[in-house]
């Protein structure tokens, strides 16, 4: 009885070490510096029309367990484009800023659903941000990840906007 309580225990003990030391790799925090286009359909004098603006970005993200977290992204749009506005309107952009914060669920494998909300600042009008995307993360060694993204963004004066891109990610 006693060998039998005594192997347990050493059974016991050596779980709670693995999950310990599993846990203890886990890196809670992530930054990801992207790159990507930003696709705005709109209506022009020439008609409807796609301008494509290229942006960088800044992710930080916190991860509460391996398959939640939520994140802070930021992007920075990196040229001076028209909107259409009340179907007459022309507004300039300049440089746009967009700010999100955003609930991380890795559904399946390395396959991140984004889904948030936030305000693109800029000098003429802000608008509120309706976020949805897709990551999927690549890692190859050391913490270190490559994570081509899809996103959607609603703006509230009813256009949306379509980024593709890519990040180099850091978990510490």
């Amino acid at each position: 009885m006693k060998r039998k309580v005594v192997t347990i225990a050493i059974i016991l003990l050596s779980l709670a070490n693995y999950a310990q030391d599993h846990h203890e790799d886990f890196k809670h925090f992530r930054i990801s510096p992207v790159l990507s286009h930003t696709y705005i359909p709109m209506g022009s004098i020439n008609g409807n029309e796609t301008v494509i603006v290229p942006s960088i970005g800044l992710d930080l993200e916190y991860w509460f367990t391996e398959k939640l977290g939520f994140g802070f992204h930021n992007d920075l749009e990196l040229l001076t484009f028209e909107v259409e506005k009340d179907h007459q309107l022309f507004v300039e952009k300049e440089f746009p800023v967009v700010v999100t914060i955003d609930a991380l669920w890795k559904f399946y494998e390395n396959w991140v659903l984004v889904l948030g909300t936030g305000i693109e600042f800029e000098q003429n009008e802000n608008l509120f941000i309706i976020r949805t995307g897709l990551e999927y993360e690549i890692e190859f060694g050391n913490h270190w990840d490559i994570a081509p993204t899809l996103f959607y963004d609603h703006r509230s004066n009813n256009f949306g906007t379509w980024s593709v891109g890519i990040g180099i990610g850091k978990r510490f």
